[in-house]
């Protein structure tokens, strides 16, 4: 049960997402190693690394917060790419193919977020919590 979120479809598409970002920031400015690189890649690994944190906790409301801390990574890794696109850097077809694998992200997340708030309702509904 401990690695049941390599089943996720999200997560596989969040590892996706963090290799296309790893070879994408591979070709940026070496000054900006420390900079946008570092960040883009700090961002798109902790969207499927939450996920599998989140998931191993057990407990659907902790699992909730870490698919909204991956939305939050994904959100910050969409600004940065914009940014990394305004300034001019990497191959613009590896940063559209990113930008779609991330809103694609970001769609799988919000229903996973969605599905597990109604099961968390659901479970407090028949506890009496309602």
């Amino acid at each position: 049960m401990a690695e049941a979120f390599k089943d996720l479809k999200v997560w596989k598409k969040g590892i996706a997402l963090s290799i296309q970002v790893y070879r994408f920031t591979g070709t940026f400015p070496r000054e900006e190693l420390y900079g946008l690189v570092s960040q883009m890649r700090r961002a798109s690994v902790s969207i499927a690394s939450n996920i599998a944190e989140g998931s191993a906790r057990g407990r659907r409301r902790e699992f909730r917060q870490f698919v909204k801390l991956a939305e939050g990574s994904n959100c910050e890794l969409q600004t940065q790419l914009l940014r990394a696109r305004q300034l001019g850097f990497g191959d613009k077809g590896r940063a559209e193919q990113i930008e779609i694998a991330s809103n694609e992200v970001g769609r799988i997340l919000t229903a996973l977020c969605k599905y597990l708030s109604r099961e968390i309702a659901a479970s407090a509904s028949s506890k009496g919590f309602n």
